[in-house]
């Protein structure tokens, strides 16, 4: 009989829940390419993607002066929205994730930042613990190249929006450069940092295209960055 890896009896979110706990260190080095490694990493495998100026991009197309309900799923860390946040003060920004330990290093943040005006939650995209329409925005980083089922995340995603509400964010997508197929498919995800299925440019839009009547679809390389709008 075959012996199960270790890991290989985790469902999705679990093993993912336990890859990102063990790179909790390293997630901000890797993501801002502040370390040396991080550089190389990044220049090699994602054709040098710089996720500083996409998380610019993408923080850029909500306004300082934001007045409604924005959810941020997943929150991750924080470490691309913390300043912003602390700029949009009439905003009520809702952050959830599904990693205890990254929900934890955001609350840090914005404690540090004395940013009052968010409330953090620990949840699963795939089942949003809110009524529909409850928010004006929902921003989405560097998450859906993560969620197991992305059907349901979008589903989710779109169904918490209300009419007239923006959808953006930022993630992988596949077939836009092989060296990130590969390191996606034979190390990423095998560890649980990203969870197939994954979807191309042009299978993105499509689906996009099922829930808005709006969308603005760029990428850069490898990596995705769009606003729509219900």
């Amino acid at each position: 009989m075959k012996r199960k890896k270790r890991g290989e009896h985790l469902n999705p979110l679990e093993k993912s829940n336990k890859a990102y706990k063990a790179s909790k260190n390293i997630y901000d080095d890797t993501l801002t390419q502040s370390k040396w490694w991080s550089r190389l990493y990044i220049r090699f495998f994602w054709s040098g993607v710089n996720d500083v100026e996409i998380a610019r991009q993408v923080l850029n197309m909500l306004p300082d002066n934001f007045e409604g309900s924005l959810l941020d799923v997943p929150v991750g860390t924080a470490v691309f929205t913390t300043e912003k946040y602390g700029r949009m003060q009439n905003a009520k920004i809702t952050c959830l994730d599904y990693s205890q330990d990254m929900l934890q290093q955001a609350q840090e943040r914005f404690l540090r930042m004395g940013i009052d005006n968010v409330t953090c939650l620990q949840g699963n995209v795939e089942c949003l613990p809110f009524e529909n329409a409850s928010f004006d925005a929902v921003l989405s980083m560097n998450g859906f190249h993560a969620f197991p089922n992305k059907d349901k995340a979008f589903k989710e995603t779109s169904r918490v929006l209300k009419n007239g509400g923006m959808f953006c964010g930022c993630f992988y997508i596949k077939g836009e450069n092989r060296r990130t197929d590969l390191i996606v498919k034979q190390v990423l995800a095998r560890k649980g940092w990203f969870a197939p299925p994954f979807y191309t440019l042009e299978e993105l839009r499509s689906e996009l295209s099922r829930y808005y009547s709006s969308i603005n679809v760029c990428n850069d390389a490898a990596m995705v960055y769009f606003k729509c709008l219900k």
